[in-house]
């Protein structure tokens, strides 16, 4: 069955939606309606994200730069390499904690820089933010929106936000989505990945997080804000700065 064959490819984590899209894609013209039969027919489902929790601590001594996205978090061509979004999140391992940093394109949600470590130090955003810049090469003057984490405050990330041109933006106190883009995506890693089973050392979570993000989210996941096509396809057909 068609149907059971994509939801294989997608590791038992498309949906209806999804499910859906990747037929037309396809060629195969299918109702949803349809699709969520066979789909209970066959006793399968998608992964829903569980609902999303603020992982970074505030620090009020601390200045915080302007908003400059305004929770304005839409796809737009003419944002690709313009606008980006970074965040942390916290892995259990058998070993401890891993913390994953990530930095994505609103234009085009790619996970376009990420790193993990340890520690919650700014030397795991800095590493993040760095490996972004060197796939991306933006233009000076892009923006890097993220929450109000004392990991992204001091004055070392400052410095090094200026040393790539970037132009720090911070959500408004307040605000309950303040970096809506950051924790779709660990919601979504967490459901259709990390919380699906135990890991027992960071180093197997770390490899686990590589083949997810640079061998399905961005190369091959279908995305809702991107009419159902991946970053991988979506970005080729638009002009990146």
């Amino acid at each position: 069955m068609v149907v059971a064959a994509i939801h294989d490819e997608s590791n038992g984590t498309y949906g209806t939606p999804r499910l859906h899209a990747e037929l037309r894609h396809r060629g195969r013209r299918h109702s949803r309606k349809r699709i969520a039969r066979l789909l209970r027919a066959a006793g399968r489902a998608g992964r829903a994200p569980k609902p999303w929790r603020t992982t970074t601590v505030p620090d009020p001594g601390a200045h915080t730069p302007a908003d400059l996205i305004k929770r304005d978090f839409s796809c737009s061509t003419s944002d690709i390499n313009t606008r980006w979004c970074g965040d942390i999140t916290y892995i259990r391992t058998w070993e401890g904690w891993l913390y994953l940093a990530t930095v994505i394109d609103l234009g085009s949600r790619r996970v376009v820089g990420w790193a993990t470590a340890d520690h919650l130090r700014t030397d795991l955003i800095a590493d993040a933010l760095n490996n972004a810049v060197a796939q991306r090469r933006p233009e000076p003057g892009v923006i890097f929106h993220f929450d109000r984490g004392c990991q992204y405050t001091p004055a070392q990330f400052g410095a090094l936000a200026d040393e790539h041109g970037a132009r720090l933006s911070v959500g408004r106190k307040g605000q309950c989505w303040p970096n809506a883009v950051a924790e779709s995506f660990f919601a979504t890693i967490k459901a259709e990945l990390l919380d699906r089973r135990g890991w027992p050392t960071r180093v197997a979570a770390h490899k686990a997080i590589f083949g997810y993000i640079e061998g399905w989210y961005n190369t091959r996941r279908l995305h809702s804000s991107l009419g159902y096509l991946s970053p991988n396809t979506y970005e080729p057909t638009h002009r990146i700065a």
